[in-house]
C-alpha cells in the first residue's frame, strides 16, 4: 500500500514529529509485520529518527546544524540554498521502519521527523508498507 501526505512547514528550518501520519498509514493499510519506507521527494529536506520526548533534542540539531553549514556562507548555488541541499544530504531523503503487530518498531523516546531546511512551504511524504 501506498500514501502520500503533505507537510506544511512554517520556518526555514524545522523538525516536524510525523510519527502520528506514520503508525496512521499503518493502521489504514491493516499493516502487520514489514517494513515501512518513508521518502521525501525534496532536495532541501529530508527525514530522520531521533528523540521525541524532548522537544530541546530538536532545536539543539536545527541550532547545531546551521552553525555547521550557515545559510550566508558564500556559496556559488544561484538560489542560495546550498546550505539547505548540504543539511538535506546529512540527514536523509528516506527511512526504513521495521513494523510488528502493526506498530513502528521505535525505541521508548524515538519519534520519526520531517527535516525542512528550505521553507516555510508544503512538502510531501511518501509512505510505503512491504508486508513480510
Amino acid at each position: 500500500m501506498f500514501k502520500e501526505f503533505e507537510v506544511k512547514t512554517e520556518r526555514r528550518t524545522q523538525l516536524l514529529d510525523i510519527t502520528r501520519e506514520a503508525q496512521a498509514f499503518l493502521r489504514e493499510a491493516k499493516a502487520r509485520s514489514g517494513i515501512l519506507t518513508l521518502f521525501v521527494p525534496h532536495t532541501t529536506a529530508g527525514v530522520t529518527i531521533n528523540e521525541n520526548a524532548d522537544p530541546s533534542v530538536a532545536r539543539d540539531i536545527l541550532s547545531f546544524t546551521s552553525s555547521l553549514i550557515p545559510e550566508d556562507a558564500g556559496f556559488s548555488h544561484a538560489e542560495g540554498n546550498s546550505d539547505a541541499h548540504i543539511k538535506s544530504s546529512l540527514f536523509s531523503p528516506s527511512l526504513a521502519v521495521i513494523v510488528e503487530d502493526g506498530r513502528l518498531k521505535l525505541g521508548t523516546w524515538q519519534g520519526i521527523y520531517f527535516a525542512e531546511f528550505d521553507g516555510p512551504r508544503p512538502r510531501k511524504v511518501w509512505l510505503k508498507f512491504l508486508a513480510g
